[in-house]
């Protein structure tokens, strides 16, 4: 079951930090729209006009080549959100965004918000947060594309998803395919990485969660250390 919206502002880094009456008004203007698995949600150049918010299911952010080969951008479970660049600007819209299973969205319209904006300067503080944040993920995700092997880039990867969920561990359902997609390699070349990560000790994985049990030695493959 989606969680209501209220409670779904209340996981959005954008919107946590405001108080209860404001998050009220803010549920009040999203609606929800529900999406089955491998349908579209976004397309790349449609024009962008809203805010998404993920309460529940899992959705992907890709490029797709003329040759159809996708490059995923990120994945998104619940409390996540995407297409904030609309609320600013009237650029269209910069890839593709499908539903890895059925998913619900609630959706802001970029109206909404800039009015919203006119009492609540901390929304566009928080805003401008998020979007650094998400610009200096997109800078390490470059570097670790250009400069580290495919041990590397798992490694980087399996860093940034537990990170993003607060912890050691990884709860989205993330398999060896989505992995290639994610660091440019082959499904069996990541399968041969877990699996040595496995019996190194770094990671554990059952079929909920993936768990960083050797963090050190991740990020040295990580060259973070």
């Amino acid at each position: 079951m989606p969680l209501a919206p209220l409670e779904v502002l209340k996981k959005v880094p954008l919107f946590a930090h405001l108080p209860e009456g404001e998050l009220t008004v803010f549920a009040e203007l999203v609606r929800e729209r529900s999406y089955p698995k491998g349908s579209v949600i976004l397309f790349e150049d449609d024009q962008g006009d809203a805010l998404y918010l993920v309460a529940a299911g899992q959705v992907k952010v890709v490029l797709i080549g003329e040759d159809g080969r996708e490059v995923i951008l990120s994945v998104l479970g619940e409390g996540s959100f995407f297409g904030e660049m609309a609320l600013i600007d009237d650029e269209p819209r910069s890839a593709h965004v499908i539903a890895m299973e059925d998913s619900t969205v609630l959706v802001l319209r970029r109206e909404d918000f800039q009015a919203r904006l006119r009492s609540s300067p901390e929304v566009a503080v928080g805003l401008l947060r998020e979007l650094s944040r998400r610009l200096r993920r997109a800078d390490e995700k470059i570097g670790s594309l250009v400069l580290l092997d495919v041990n590397g880039r798992v490694a980087d990867l399996l860093l940034r998803l537990a990170a993003e969920e607060g912890g050691e561990r990884i709860t989205r359902k993330i398999t060896h395919h989505v992995i290639a997609q994610m660091i440019g390699s082959s499904r069996e070349t990541v399968s041969r990485t877990m699996r040595d990560f496995v019996e190194r000790g770094f990671i554990q994985v059952t079929r909920k969660d993936i768990t960083l049990t050797n963090r050190s030695s991740l990020e040295q493959a990580a060259r973070r250390s």
